[in-house]
């Protein structure tokens, strides 16, 4: 049974179904889900972000970096990625049977996104049928895409995002860009475009900004076959009926981030899955720790909320003579160098009485106060940077010219690819960041999953597909 409106569209020279599966991070999208989707009539997606290699009786090949230096680090990490995106790649095509189409999912972001992307288009002729791509302005998206023939379908949260891009680079391919992600950033799981114009506590209903998505796309002329992909937020889709066939908003498909992790061929650990179920009305919470300097959602495990209070264990400090009034945040150490206001010294000496002993210095003129162990932790995750980024807050990395972003390594925020490399492969989410979209907490309201039901892709896509 199909939802009322929804109809097939052309993809790649074949009809498929207007549901998407949405690329997630590092291996939380692989080609078991992606392979499975496609099979199921949909567009499967592969992340291409650090994916899985295999060795040969199937296992997982741990990635790692014996390297000395951070650019060597950087060029395992980019080899890592090429050879596992093309693997998942290959996988994927296979499980799909040639239904549906298979999309890689790459962050601009990442560490040596273009290499790669080309790298991994290279090893892949007539597999891939389109790219989405994301967290960033990837300018350079079409002129890959019309190098390698594939599609490509930018992801964006606004219509100026998409016009700037339009402008300076999409206009030139309009025949390959088969589709415009639109990502709610109040309502998408992992990273998102949230602006610094738009308040992170103020959610804005997603309709007018996608009517304004499309406005933009036809002034620019913009073909009307092409989709807008609403992604973020999507459950049943009865809840999106007003937006199927809305000559408003023109062709939509519709994007599943956050239900497909609850599926068998979902590759995440049983433990990341049992977690799921358990998540409450508000227990994802859209922050700004990522060391990408991105907003993103995730799921308040232990880890984030260390992370929230790290920040809030934080004072400006001054130099000497530079504001007055101030005085040594300590008589020895480092800190002596520190002038604080008196007040914020006995904020200070009543974090460091409980535990809080060490003052790490900040890009903004700040300390933040954490425990020694803590503190050691953070300094052995900076050394041990492989460049996963094109810029790092963390660590200063950055992945071209000299190799640094020229400022203070950031204590407030985590190294990513440790964290979501070890919640993919088995660690508890409760020591990791979990990403998950804001109706995660659906998972406990929805009868589909009760009494522990999880279900295939083929049937979350039939379930889908009744509206609910």
């Amino acid at each position: 049974m199909s939802f009322k409106g929804l109809s097939p569209i052309v993809y790649g020279g074949r009809e498929v179904l207007p549901l998407v599966e949405g690329g997630k991070g590092v291996s939380a999208s692989n080609h078991m889900s992606s392979g499975a989707w496609a099979a199921a009539g949909g567009i499967g997606t592969v992340s291409a972000v650090n994916a899985d290699s295999y060795d040969v009786d199937g296992n997982p090949i741990p990635q790692v970096y014996p390297q000395a230096t951070r650019v060597e680090r950087f060029e395992q990490l980019v080899r890592y990625a090429i050879a596992g995106a093309t693997e998942q790649v290959r996988r994927a095509h296979e499980i799909a049977g040639g239904q549906g189409a298979i999309n890689i999912n790459v962050l601009w972001e990442m560490g040596g996104a273009q290499q790669v992307l080309e790298g991994v288009l290279e090893n892949c002729p007539g597999l891939v049928t389109g790219v989405t791509c994301g967290a960033g302005m990837p300018y350079k998206l079409a002129e890959i895409a019309a190098r390698y023939n594939v599609h490509y379908l930018p992801i964006v949260s606004s219509a100026r995002a998409f016009r700037a891009l339009w402008k300076r680079s999409y206009s030139r391919v309009p025949e390959l860009m088969a589709a415009v992600v639109y990502e709610d950033p109040w309502l998408a799981g992992g990273h998102n475009g949230l602006s610094n114009a738009e308040d992170p506590l103020s959610p804005e209903d997603p309709h007018p900004r996608v009517k304004a998505l499309r406005d933009t796309m036809r002034a620019e002329g913009v073909s009307e076959d092409t989709a807008i992909v609403m992604a973020g937020g999507v459950w049943f889709l009865r809840e999106w009926n007003d937006w199927i066939d809305n000559p408003e908003l023109g062709k939509i498909a519709f994007q599943f981030g956050t239900r497909p992790l609850l599926t068998h061929e979902s590759p995440i650990p049983q433990v990341w899955k049992d977690m799921l179920r358990t998540v409450e009305p508000g227990d994802v919470l859209l922050h700004k720790f990522s060391p990408t300097g991105f907003y993103s959602s995730a799921v308040k495990t232990p880890f984030l909320y260390d992370l929230m209070h790290r920040s809030e264990r934080q004072i400006p400090i001054f130099k000497r003579d530079e504001e007055d009034g101030t005085i040594p945040l300590l008589d020895h150490g480092k800190a002596k160098y520190f002038y604080v206001h008196p007040g914020d010294q006995r904020k200070a000496l009543a974090w460091i009485h409980e535990g809080f002993t060490e003052p790490l210095k900040t890009p903004d003129d700040t300390v933040v106060f954490v425990t020694p162990e803590s503190a050691e932790q953070i300094r052995a995750d900076q050394q041990a940077c492989m460049g996963c980024l094109s810029h790092c807050q963390f660590s200063s990395w950055k992945d071209h010219d000299n190799h640094t972003t020229g400022r203070l390594a950031d204590p407030r925020s985590f190294c990513i690819q440790k964290t979501l490399q070890d919640i993919a492969h088995g660690g508890d989410p409760d020591d990791n960041l979990a990403f998950a979209g804001h109706a995660a907490y659906r998972f406990k309201q929805d009868p589909f999953y009760s009494n522990n039901f999880t279900p295939t892709v083929k049937q979350l896509v039939e379930r889908i597909l009744t509206g609910d």
